[in-house]
């Protein structure tokens, strides 16, 4: 089971990456992008800690 959880660990990382790439590089975001690149991440952060928790016991 933990290799399963460090595989979508990886992979919500690697999301969470390329919503940051993507915010970093554009220079004309809107406010509704950001709004939306933002609960994205708030999204992924949410299930990363449900990962490390779920590691962890």
């Amino acid at each position: 089971m933990d290799k399963k959880i460090n595989i979508a660990i990886d992979y919500y990382t690697k999301k969470g990456q390329d919503i940051l790439n993507v915010v970093n590089t554009k220079t004309n975001l809107t406010a509704d992008e950001l709004i939306h690149y933002g609960e994205e991440m708030a999204i992924l952060e949410y299930k990363l800690t449900a990962l490390e928790v779920a590691k962890e016991n």
